[in-house]
């Protein structure tokens, strides 16, 4: 996921939290940056701000063979994220422009925003 700097708290500009299964997007110019895991769940939709850099349901983040536009091999071995349990407790780093959870009324997730 994306590097996670010592001040990374320092760079959110807002939070959001969901339990139902509905698509939460960042304000404007801004991205997710995080995704915390109140309990256990599956991402329905979580869509890259660059997928080819960032695990995404939509496409193959760091695979060598991806085809882009992006020159330089970013690494190799990557999958699109499908199915995959998030347990509770866990956080993710990235940068996201969308993520939709399972809806889950005892717990959701809390996503992050930043620049």
């Amino acid at each position: 996921m994306g590097m996670v700097k010592n001040d990374w708290v320092g760079s959110v500009t807002g939070s959001a939290y969901c339990d139902a299964a509905s698509a939460v997007t960042p304000p404007a110019n801004k991205v997710i940056v995080a995704i915390y895991f109140i309990q256990e769940n599956i991402l329905s939709a979580l869509v890259a701000e660059d997928p080819v850099m960032y695990a995404n349901t939509a496409a193959t983040a760091h695979e060598q063979d991806h085809a882009s536009t992006n020159a330089t091999d970013h690494g190799d071995g990557g999958l699109a994220i499908s199915g995959a349990k998030f347990p509770a407790g866990s956080t993710i780093y990235g940068r996201w422009t969308s993520v939709t959870p399972a809806a889950d009324a005892d717990g959701g997730i809390i996503v992050y925003f930043g620049e």
